[in-house]
């Protein structure tokens, strides 16, 4: 692949930085091969080594997902998980696939969570050299996320609210308590519309052109603007499953 692994474009050596919009494709482009792996088949398939080294990027940056030396086929429709030996790599690896040697698809979502903090603070997800508490990536950034203060150790520049959201979803202890790679796609998706809408914002804003501000709940409110002009800018976010 022409742009190499992921890893080597967060914190590797002669590589330029990501832009954010870039990252978040990036990331989509993972899920979706994620969500094809454990959807696309009966049964589905379980990567088991979900991490930034294997994530490729061709010559436009879209992500492939590579190297299915550790899968595994998921359990089928009679069962809740493949009961095997414990695979992957340290700083990816399922804590309660490593305490119970029972896969799930949810291993594959706690992996794609750690990649997901990788490309929010551009570090390993395992740093030996790092003070003890800063060594495992997960949980030095949860610490820093339940005590509110993620946003001082990750790219100021980044606007991923609904991003940081999703990876902490995905990182929960125990995999029924995390979402399908599905629902992750989609937020990431969705984060994606809040990023490209923002933009959009602010080239207007940069052009004196009119405005509409798009509001948390989803409600709108405008701001010298025509409603012409403003349509251009609204996005809706689907709730229904049909939507997804």
């Amino acid at each position: 692949m022409e742009n190499g692994p992921l890893k080597s474009h967060l914190y590797g050596q002669g590589q330029a930085t990501l832009t954010w919009k870039q990252r978040l494709e990036i990331c989509i482009g993972a899920a979706r091969g994620i969500h094809y792996l454990h959807t696309g088949f009966i049964p589905g398939i379980i990567h088991r080594d979900i991490k930034s080294t294997n994530i490729l990027l061709d010559e436009n940056h879209e992500a492939k997902v590579a190297d299915f030396g550790l899968s595994r086929a998921g359990p089928c429709l009679d069962e809740t998980h493949v009961s095997t030996g414990v695979k992957g790599s340290f700083g990816y690896l399922d804590p309660e696939y490593f305490r119970r040697q029972q896969l799930t698809d949810k291993s594959d979502v706690y992996s794609f969570g750690v990649v997901m903090l990788e490309v929010l603070c551009a570090r390993p997800a395992i740093d030996p050299l790092l003070a003890r508490e800063q060594v495992n990536l997960a949980e030095w950034a949860l610490q820093w996320k339940q005590s509110g203060r993620l946003d001082q150790i990750i790219d100021p520049k980044l606007r991923g609210q609904k991003f940081v959201e999703t990876a902490e979803k995905c990182l929960a202890e125990y995999g029924v308590d995390r979402p399908s790679m599905g629902d992750v796609l989609w937020n990431l998706e969705y984060a994606l519309q809040v990023q490209e809408s923002g933009s959009l914002r602010e080239d207007s804003s940069a052009n004196g052109d009119p405005v509409m501000v798009v509001v948390g709940n989803g409600d709108r409110s405008e701001e010298n603007c025509s409603s012409e002009a403003s349509t251009a800018l609204v996005f809706s976010q689907l709730v229904t499953n049909e939507g997804r």
